[in-house]
């Protein structure tokens, strides 16, 4: 990790405050253009310059939580997101992930994110081959109680009475959350003697691959409640893969879920 002294950030900090682009400054500095970024949110959020960096509603304990939209930004944390706090941070920060090959998925996290915190700026930052979809809230640790240290697979990942009940209601969009996260719709095929004659079919599958037992009971109860069918597919030796494959349950994810785009 490059570390960059205090001279540098500061004559960044000074041409952004004079208006200068982030890329521009990034390009001129030769620093990554996704510090500048970070540097210029901590510099506006001291000043108080930040959109709602004087708002402190909870969406969830004070405010009009958008259930439909968390539900399906909860899937998407379980899977691809993360929460950053350090000793340089005064607010935690929720970030998610997307490849840059989906960006109808980009859009749909970030307009998750900014449902579920009104009061607060979403920004997507470039990474390589990546967009990282980010949001600053006091409130993220009441949002997501899930978080702890270490990774998720290594820790226990329970919800509260809250979100089970928030998940129960929506159920479809916390699958299309995990889907959209740590799966995706695929076209399998196999081949079958027809009349004496090998040939050779498609059909169209879902898969969802993480290495939490947690998580994926999560995912595999809320199938079943929906009435979806479900199979392990392991991988070396543990059964990290669900796949739904029956021609009836495949037709009820399309319907709700859909291939990402």
């Amino acid at each position: 990790m490059n570390v960059h002294d205090t001279q540098v950030r500061q004559k960044a900090l000074t041409l952004l405050r004079n208006g200068a682009k982030n890329a521009d400054v990034a390009r001129d500095l030769s620093v990554p253009v996704g510090t500048i970024s970070y540097w210029k949110h901590l510099d506006r959020a001291k000043r108080g310059e930040c959109p709602g960096a004087h708002q402190s509603v909870c969406p969830r304990c004070e405010g009009d939580l958008d259930e439909t939209a968390y539900a399906y930004l909860l899937g998407l944390y379980l899977g691809d997101g993360h929460i950053i706090q350090n000793r340089s941070m005064r607010t935690p920060s929720l970030s998610v992930v997307c490849a840059e090959s989906w960006p109808g998925l980009m859009n749909a996290c970030e307009s998750a994110m900014r449902l579920v915190f009104p009061n607060n700026s979403v920004c997507q930052v470039r990474r390589k081959g990546c967009r990282e979809i980010k949001v600053y809230s006091k409130h993220i640790w009441c949002l997501f109680p899930q978080h702890g240290p270490g990774k998720k697979h290594e820790r226990p990942i329970v919800l509260e009475s809250w979100q089970r009940k928030l998940v129960d209601s929506h159920p479809w969009e916390f699958v299309r959350g995990l889907i959209h996260s740590d799966g995706c719709r695929m076209m399998n095929w196999a081949t079958r003697m027809v009349q004496g004659e090998r040939k050779r079919y498609e059909y169209p599958r879902y898969f969802f691959a993480n290495k939490s037992n947690d998580i994926r009971t999560l995912y595999t109860d809320t199938l079943d409640r929906l009435g979806v069918e479900w199979t392990h597919c392991t991988r070396d030796g543990a059964p990290f893969n669900i796949s739904v494959a029956k021609k009836a349950s495949v037709a009820l994810m399309d319907l709700h879920v859909g291939p990402k785009y």
